[in-house]
C-alpha cells in the first residue's frame, strides 16, 4: 500500500490584522511554509453526543476532553492566537416532528466568540469524528451533530456478487471511510479535498431488506427490517427507494462530502451499482449570531425536544437492545429515509396565522400556541373561550407528539434539499427525512399511520421516496462494519 498523505497541505495565511499583531514579516513567511496543524483527535464518541443538545452541548461541535492533546501550531502569533480562541460555530441538528416540524428535536451550536471570521472558519475543518468510537459503540452519523452538507446513496449488489464479495466491499468501504474521517487521503486519491481537514465528516453504512436474499443471509435478516406499510399519502418512486446497501455521508465542507461520496462510489466498482443518490444541506456552522434551532424550507423552526442521550430511555428508544432477534444488530439502529417534497408555492400563499395553526407552533420562535418559549411543553388540553383546543386537533405538532402516540419517539436527523425547478416552475425542494429508532414499527410506523389519518400539514407534502435500513454498530478495532453478520 502506498504511503498515505494528509488531505490538508498548507497552513492558512494570516489575516492583515494578525500580520500587524505579529509585526514580524519573517515569522509570517515561515508560518506559510510550515506543515498544517495536526488535527485534534480527542473527540467525544459520536454515541455520546446529542443531535439535539442544549446550548451548552451546543448541538455544535463537541470540544476535545481536557485530557486530549491540544492542536499543534506552527509557532506564529496568529496561529497561537487561533488555538487559544477556538470557535465552535452554530450547528443545528434539528429533526422533523413526525415528518417535518413541530414536535421533533433541534439543536443549537455555540455562538461566535471572536470577530475575525476567516480565522474562526478554520476550526470548522479541524473537527474530527472517530470512525471507531473508543470502547466500541454506535456508528458515527446517528447522534453526531448535523453537518452542513449531506449525501444519501443506495447501491444494489452487482449480479453474481455473493456473501464473500459483499464482505470484501464492506471491508474496503470501512477502510476508506476511516481514512477520510481522519482527514487522510486514501490510495489513488482524486485530490478533490486537498487543503481541507476532516470537517466533521461522518460515513454511516446500512443494509436493506433485499441485501439478505442476495447474499444468502435471509435467516439473519432482522424482523424489524420488514418493509414499511403503504400509506395513503405515499407517491413513491421505486427507482429512488430502498436498495441493498445504504450510505449516509455528512460533512461541514461540501468538497469534503463530495470527496467521500466519490471515493466510496469508486470502491464499489464491480461489486455494487448505484441505485439512487440524493444531496442535502443544512445551516452552515457559524451562520447565526447566537445559538438557535434550525429552520426548514417552510421557514418553520424545525423541532424541539428530540430525544437526547441524557434521557433515561434514550438508548432503549434509539438503539437495539440485548433482546434483539439478531445478535449482530445489538447496539445498532434502524434508519427510515424519506424524500418529502414540500409544496412551497401553496404553503407560502397561506397567512402566517394559518401556517401556525397547521403546525401548532409560532413561526417566529417555535413556541407552542399555548404559550411560553420553544422549549415549553405543549398544553394539549388547553382550550379557547369558545371551547375549541388552542392547538388545533389536526395540528402537526399535536398529532406527532409522543404524548399522542403512546410515547413513540424517534431521533430525527434530516437534511433539506433543492433539486431545481419542476416544469410548472415550482421548486423541487423539501426534506430528506432521516429518523433513527430501535424498532420502526413502534416508532416511525406508529406515528406516520396517525399522521396519515388527518395531519393538517399533509396537503403541503408529497412523499416521493422511502427506504428502511438496518445500521449495525461501529466496526471493532481491525474489523469492518457488518463483519459479525457476514462472517459468523
Amino acid at each position: 500500500m502506498s504511503k498515505q498523505t494528509p488531505r490538508k497541505q498548507s497552513a492558512r495565511k494570516p489575516s492583515a490584522a494578525q500580520q500587524a499583531a505579529a509585526q514580524q514579516t519573517t515569522s509570517q513567511q515561515a508560518a506559510t511554509k510550515q506543515p498544517a496543524a495536526k488535527q485534534a483527535t480527542g473527540r467525544k464518541a459520536p454515541g455520546t453526543d446529542s443531535a439535539a443538545g442544549s446550548a451548552k452541548a451546543g448541538g455544535g461541535r463537541v470540544p476535545a476532553p481536557a485530557t486530549a492533546p491540544a492542536p499543534e501550531t506552527d509557532g506564529s502569533p496568529a496561529k497561537e492566537q487561533l488555538s487559544r480562541r477556538r470557535l465552535l460555530g452554530t450547528v443545528g441538528a434539528a429533526g422533523a416532528a413526525g415528518l417535518v416540524v413541530g414536535a421533533a428535536g433541534g439543536a443549537a451550536g455555540l455562538s461566535a466568540v471572536q470577530d475575525d471570521a476567516p480565522e474562526a472558519l478554520t476550526t470548522v475543518g479541524s473537527t474530527r469524528v472517530p470512525f471507531r468510537p473508543a470502547g466500541g459503540g454506535h456508528q458515527a452519523g446517528i447522534t453526531t451533530p448535523l453537518q452542513a452538507k449531506g449525501h444519501l446513496v443506495a447501491f444494489d449488489l452487482a449480479p453474481g456478487t455473493g456473501r464473500k464479495a459483499a464482505a470484501a466491499l464492506l471491508r474496503r468501504w470501512s477502510r476508506t471511510a476511516e481514512e477520510l474521517m481522519a482527514g487522510r487521503a486514501p490510495d489513488a486519491d482524486t485530490g478533490v479535498a486537498l487543503d481541507a481537514g476532516p470537517s466533521s465528516l461522518t460515513v454511516t453504512f446500512g443494509f436493506g431488506h433485499s441485501f439478505f436474499g442476495r447474499t444468502g443471509l435471509t435467516k439473519r435478516r432482522p424482523l424489524a427490517l420488514d418493509p414499511l406499510p403503504d400509506f395513503s399519502a405515499d407517491a413513491l418512486d421505486p427507482a429512488r427507494s430502498n436498495g441493498d446497501l445504504w450510505i449516509q455521508i455528512g460533512a461541514d465542507d461540501a468538497l469534503v462530502a463530495f470527496h467521500a461520496l466519490r471515493a466510496l462510489q469508486k470502491d464499489a466498482a464491480g461489486r455494487a451499482r448505484l441505485r439512487w443518490q440524493m444531496n442535502g444541506f443544512h445551516r452552515t456552522p457559524g451562520a447565526t449570531a447566537h445559538p438557535m434551532t434550525t429552520r426548514n424550507l417552510m421557514g418553520q423552526i424545525d423541532g424541539t425536544n428530540n430525544p437526547k442521550p441524557s434521557d433515561r430511555d434514550f438508548d432503549e428508544r434509539i438503539f437495539v437492545g440485548r433482546d434483539a432477534d439478531q445478535t449482530w444488530m445489538r447496539g445498532g439502529s434502524y434508519a427510515v429515509v424519506r424524500r418529502i417534497r414540500m409544496l412551497l408555492d401553496d404553503w407560502e400563499k397561506r397567512s402566517r396565522h394559518d401556517q401556525e395553526k397547521v403546525i401548532g407552533r409560532r413561526k417566529d420562535n417555535g413556541a407552542p400556541l399555548t404559550g411560553g418559549s420553544e422549549s415549553t411543553p405543549m398544553r394539549l388540553d388547553a382550550n379557547r373561550p369558545d371551547g375549541l383546543p388552542v392547538i388545533p386537533a389536526n395540528a402537526h405538532a399535536r398529532i406527532a407528539a409522543p404524548e399522542s402516540n403512546q410515547g413513540a419517539a424517534m431521533l430525527r436527523r434530516p437534511f433539506s434539499y433543492h433539486d431545481g425547478f419542476r416544469e410548472d416552475g415550482a421548486p423541487d425542494a423539501g426534506l430528506l427525512f432521516i429518523c433513527w429508532q430501535a424498532d420502526p414499527l413502534r416508532a416511525f410506523t406508529q406515528v406516520q399511520r396517525k399522521l396519515d389519518r388527518g395531519d393538517a400539514l399533509s396537503p403541503f407534502l408529497r412523499h416521493e421516496a422511502s427506504g428502511l435500513f438496518a445500521v449495525p454498530p461501529a466496526a471493532e478495532r481491525g474489523g469492518y462494519v457488518g463483519q459479525p453478520l457476514l462472517e459468523e
